[in-house]
C-alpha cells in the first residue's frame, strides 16, 4: 500500500510516499508534484496538536476537522498549515483516505502527575490545562528502533530520548510508553529551541506584559521566532553555523543550548527506574555530533559518558564499548511512523 506521508514543521514541509509493504521511501515530494506520483491509498496527515479530543490518529471527517479548528489556537505557529494542506490534498487525491495523525497521541499515556500543572482546578478543568507533548512520532519511531538496535522489546526498555532540530523536546519511555516530556500545553515549553525559548519564569513574562514593556503580539513573536539559538548568538539558529563560526556569541548560546539539554534529560530521568539507553534523534540529534558529545559528558551523573563516535552514516550505538549506559543516534523517521499508524486507521 503506498501512504502519502504530509509532515508540516512551523518553517518546513516534508512530505514522502512510502510503501507500506518493506517501509520503502519510494518519493520525496512536494504538493504541485502530487499529480506525478504512483497511486496513493492513504494521505498521512501530522496534526502537531490535537487538543483534549484527539488522542488517536483518525480519518478526516467533518468531525475530526472541527476538533483541529478548535486546536488551532493551541499551536499557532503549526494547526493552520495542517489545515490548509487537508484542503489541498483532500481536492488533489479526493479517492485518497486521509487520516490525521496528532503527535500528541504519544504521550496520551503521560501519569496523572506528569500530566498536571498546579493550578486552580476550575482553569484546569474548563480549559483543558495540562501537559500534552510533542513530537509523538520521532519517539515512537525511535523507541522502536533503539529496541531494534539494542536487541530488545521495547516493552523491557527504559529509555531517555532527545528530539533536537527546530524543535527540541525530551522524553522519557518507560516499556514503551511515554511517562514524562518537557513540552507541554504548546510546542514552547521545555527545552531551548533554535528559534524558540523553551521555558522561561512566567513570573518574567507577566512583567514585561504589565509594565507596558511589550504587547503580547510582540511576546509571542519574540519567545517563538527570536529566541533560542538565534536569540543568544544574534548571527544563526543552525548548529552547524554556530559549531564553524567559532564567535564567543556562537560558542556561549551553544553551550547554554546544551546545558538546556542536559537539565531536561535530567529532570525526565527521575520517571524512570532505570535508563537502559540514552537516544539522540532528530536533525540535530542525528548530524551534529559535537551537541551529542557536550551532551552526553555533562550527564554523568545519570552514568552517561561521553568520547562518543563521530560517524553518522546509520543509526547506531555511539557510545564506547562497555559504556554503563548506551547511547544511540538515530536518524529520525516520523514518516515511517505516520504510515504504519494510517494504515492501521484506514484497514
Amino acid at each position: 500500500m503506498n501512504v502519502l506521508t504530509v509532515n508540516p514543521g512551523s518553517g518546513s514541509l516534508r512530505m514522502h510516499l512510502v510503501r507500506t509493504e518493506d517501509e520503502k521511501i519510494l518519493d520525496s515530494t512536494s504538493v504541485s508534484s502530487v499529480d506525478c506520483l504512483p497511486p496513493v491509498s492513504v494521505v498521512a496527515h501530522r496534526l502537531v496538536h490535537g487538543g483534549p479530543d484527539l488522542i488517536h490518529p483518525a480519518r478526516v471527517t467533518p468531525a475530526v476537522r472541527a476538533k483541529i479548528a478548535e486546536a488551532r489556537s493551541l499551536a499557532p505557529e503549526h494547526v493552520p498549515k495542517t489545515e490548509a494542506l487537508l484542503d489541498q490534498l483532500t481536492e488533489l487525491l479526493p479517492s485518497a483516505t486521509h487520516v490525521v495523525c496528532p503527535d500528541t497521541a504519544f504521550h496520551h499515556t503521560l501519569p496523572s502527575v506528569a500530566q498536571t500543572y498546579p493550578l486552580p482546578a476550575r482553569w484546569r478543568s474548563q480549559w483543558d490545562l495540562r501537559r500534552y507533548g510533542f513530537h509523538g512520532w520521532s519517539f515512537s519511531w525511535a523507541t522502536r528502533r533503539a529496541a531494534e538496535l539494542l536487541h530488545r522489546s521495547p516493552r523491557e526498555l527504559n529509555l531517555l530520548i532527545a528530539h533536537l532540530s527546530g524543535g527540541c523536546s525530551v522524553c522519557a519511555v518507560s516499556h514503551g510508553r511515554s511517562v514524562d516530556t518537557s513540552m507541554g500545553f504548546t510546542p514552547l515549553e521545555g527545552a531551548m529551541m533554535t528559534k524558540r525559548s523553551g521555558s522561561v519564569d512566567p513570573g518574567m513574562l507577566l512583567w514585561l506584559l504589565r509594565e507596558g514593556k511589550l504587547t503580547v503580539s510582540e511576546l509571542e513573536d519574540g519567545l517563538y521566532h527570536h529566541s533560542g539559538l538565534l536569540g543568544l548568538s544574534g548571527t544563526s539558529d543552525d548548529t552547524r553555523d554556530l559549531v564553524r563560526d567559532g564567535s564567543v556569541e556562537a560558542r556561549f548560546a551553544l553551550a547554554v543550548f546544551e546545558h538546556r539539554i542536559r537539565r531536561e534529560l535530567a529532570a525526565a530521568a527521575t520517571s524512570l527506574p532505570r535508563i537502559d539507553a540514552l537516544v539522540f534523534t532528530g536533525d540535530i540529534g542525528w548530524d551534529q555530533p559535537e551537541t551529542a558529545e557536550a551532551v552526553a559528558d555533562g550527564l554523568g551523573v545519570l552514568g552517561i559518558a561521553g568520547g562518543l563516535s563521530r560517524t553518522r552514516e546509520r543509526d547506531s550505538v555511539i557510545s564506547p564499548p562497555g559504556a554503563e549506559v548506551p547511547v544511540l543516534s538515530l536518524r529520525s523517521r516520523e514518516e515511517l511512523e505516520l504510515a504504519r499508524a494510517s494504515v492501521d486507521v484506514a484497514r
